[in-house]
C-alpha cells in the first residue's frame, strides 16, 4: 500500500456503506465524515457541493461520474476505478489515491493540495488550472497528460515520467531535473528558463 506523506495513518473510519448501487444517483448538499464505502457501485452518480471528509473508498466505481465542488477532504482511495469522471471546484486536500485506476480523468479548478498520487497512472488525464501544492507525485505515469495553468509548487515529482506531458501556464516546483523524463514535454518560455536555469545553464537574454 502507497504511504501517505511522512508515513501519516488514515483516519479511522465509523460507519460502513457495502456493496451499494449508487448507480446514477444524484446527490447535492450531503456531507459524510468518517464512513468506509466498500465494493459500491457510483458509476455516472452526479454529485454537486457533497462533502466527503476522512472517509476511506475501497474497490468504488466512480467511472463517469462528475463532481461539483463540494469534495473530498483528507480521503482515502483503494483500488477505486475513475475512468471518464470530471471534477470542478471542490478540493481534495490530504487525500490520499492507492493501486486505483483512471483513464481520461479531468481536473478543472479547485484545490488539490497535499494529495497523494504517488506511482498513479495519469496518462491523458486532464488538470486545468488546479491547485496542487505539495502534491506527491512521486513516480506517477502522466505521459500525454496536461497540467495546464495549475500551481504545483513543492510537488514531488522525483522519477515521474512527464514525456509528452503539456505543462504551459503552471507553476513547477523546485527539483533535480535529472530525476525526470521530460523528453518531449511541453512547456512555456518562462518554465524553459527556469528548467535550463536548473541544470546550472546561464541564461541571457541580451
Amino acid at each position: 500500500m502507497a504511504e501517505r506523506k511522512h508515513g501519516a495513518a488514515p483516519p479511522p473510519t465509523e460507519s460502513t456503506v457495502r456493496s451499494e448501487d449508487w448507480y446514477g444517483r444524484e446527490l447535492a448538499d450531503e456531507t459524510f465524515t468518517r464512513v468506509a464505502f466498500v465494493d459500491v457501485d457510483m458509476t455516472e452518480a452526479a454529485f454537486r457541493n457533497v462533502v466527503f471528509t476522512e472517509c476511506t473508498f475501497r474497490g468504488v466505481r466512480f467511472h463517469a461520474s462528475t463532481h461539483v465542488d463540494g469534495g473530498f477532504v483528507n480521503c482515502t482511495f483503494t483500488r477505486c476505478g475513475f475512468f471518464d469522471s470530471e471534477f470542478t471546484g471542490g478540493k481534495l486536500v490530504g487525500s490520499m489515491f492507492d493501486g486505483c485506476s483512471f483513464g481520461l480523468w479531468r481536473v478543472r479548478g479547485g484545490d488539490w493540495s497535499f494529495v497523494g498520487l504517488p506511482g498513479a497512472d495519469l496518462r491523458k488525464s486532464e488538470f486545468t488550472g488546479v491547485r496542487l501544492r505539495e502534491a506527491d507525485l512521486t513516480g506517477a505515469r502522466c505521459e500525454r497528460a496536461e497540467f495546464r495553468d495549475s500551481d504545483l509548487s513543492g510537488a514531488w515529482l522525483s522519477k515521474a515520467d512527464l514525456r509528452g506531458c503539456d505543462l504551459r501556464g503552471s507553476v513547477l516546483p523546485d527539483m533535480d531535473p535529472l530525476t525526470v523524463r521530460w523528453d518531449g514535454a511541453v512547456v512555456d518560455a518562462a518554465q524553459a528558463v527556469a528548467i535550463a536555469r536548473a541544470f546550472g545553464l546561464d541564461v541571457r537574454t541580451d
